[in-house]
C-alpha cells in the first residue's frame, strides 16, 4: 500500500536560516526545536524547554568520522540542558521534541529516550556518548502505542532535519533491483535506496586500503570497523548488517578500499552499471 503524504513545515523564528528552527509535521500533535549551542542561553526561555520532552545533542566526535550524540529527558527539558551546558563539551546543537497538547508524562518520555538509543544502536551511524543504556518503562498498551506513535513522527521530523542516526534501512524485497560490486578480492551487493545505496549483510569489503583512498573514506572504514559494522573475516572485513552510505561511491569505496565511481562500479548480474540503469528509466 502506498504511504500517504505529509508536511514538514520548518520556522526559523529569528530570520536565519542557521539560527533556531521549529519543525512541525501535518497531523501531529508533536513541535521540535533545534538550537544551535551559542543561542541556547536566549532559546532556553521558549516555552518548549519548559515542558517535558525527549532531546538530542550532536557534535562533531573527536575520534571517528561519525558524529557523536547524546540523547535525554527532561521534565521539564530545560532543567537537562542548563547541566549539559556546564557538562557537555562535545556538542553544537540541541533537537528537542515536546508535545504541543500537553500529552507527554514522565513515562512517555523515558520510553522515548530508551528507544531512541536502541535505535541508535542498532543503526550504528553515530558515536554514543550516552553512558548508560536506560530500560524501557512499563507502559500500558495504549500508552506505549501512542510513545511509538510519537517516536516515527518524531523520526520523520529529524530526517527531515538532516539526522538520519536512528534509521535503519528496511530490507529490500524482490523487487528491489541488486547490484553487484567486484573488485580487490571482495565481493558486495546493494540497492539503491532513497536516502542513498544500502550495502546487504554478508558482503565482504576489502582488508587494506589504497594511498589515494579520500580521507573521508578512510575514516569512515575505521569508524565501521570500530562499531563492528565491519567485522574481520580472514583476509577480508564483512558486513555484519544492512548498511545505508550516503552515495553509492562512498559506499564502493569503503567496501573496495580505494577510490571508486559508484555508478561504473555496481553493476547488475547482467553487467549493466548503475549509471546505465539511471539513464535508461529518463524519459527524453
Amino acid at each position: 500500500m502506498k504511504n500517504s503524504g505529509f508536511w514538514v513545515r520548518m520556522f526559523m523564528p529569528d530570520g536565519d536560516p542557521d539560527g533556531l528552527k521549529t519543525v512541525e509535521k501535518s497531523n501531529w500533535s508533536g513541535l521540535g526545536l533545534l538550537i544551535p549551542r551559542p543561542l541556547y542561553p536566549n532559546a532556553s526561555g521558549r516555552k518548549e524547554c519548559s515542558s517535558p520532552g525527549v532531546y538530542l545533542l550532536v557534535g562533531p566526535s573527536s575520534d571517528s568520522q561519525m558524529q557523536q550524540i547524546y540523547v535525554g529527558e527532561g521534565d521539564p527539558v530545560r532543567e537537562r540542558l542548563n547541566k549539559h551546558i556546564k557538562e557537555k563539551d562535545f556538542w553544537t546543537t540541541a533537537v528537542v521534541f515536546t508535545s504541543l497538547s500537553q500529552g507527554l508524562n514522565k513515562a512517555h518520555i523515558q520510553y522515548l529516550e530508551a528507544r531512541l538509543l536502541e535505535l541508535s544502536k542498532q543503526a550504528k551511524k553515530c558515536v554514543i556518548d550516552n553512558g548508560n543504556s536506560p530500560q524501557r518503562p512499563s507502559l500500558s498498551e495504549p500508552d506505549e502505542a501512542q510513545a511509538e506513535a510519537f517516536l516515527e513522527n518524531t523520526l520523520l521530523c529529524l530526517s527531515a532535519l538532516g539526522y538520519s542516526f536512528f534509521q535503519i534501512p528496511s530490507a529490500g524485497g524482490s523487487s528491489v533491483a541488486d547490484y553487484v560490486l567486484n573488485g580487490r578480492g571482495i565481493q558486495a551487493k546493494g540497492y539503491v535506496s532513497s536516502a542513498g545505496f544500502v550495502v546487504r549483510s554478508g558482503s565482504y569489503a576489502a582488508k587494506t586500503q589504497t594511498d589515494s583512498l579520500h580521507g573521508y573514506l578512510s575514516e569512515l572504514r575505521a569508524s565501521l570497523i570500530l562499531q563492528g559494522v565491519l567485522a574481520e573475516k580472514g583476509e577480508k572485513y564483512e558486513l555484519i548488517q544492512d548498511y545505508e552510505f550516503g552515495s553509492p561511491s562512498t559506499a564502493a569505496g569503503v567496501m573496495l578500499g580505494r577510490v571508486s565511481n559508484g555508478r561504473a562500479d555496481w553493476k547488475t548480474e547482467d553487467g549493466k552499471t548503475l549509471g546505465a540503469v539511471e539513464e535508461g528509466k529518463v524519459t527524453s
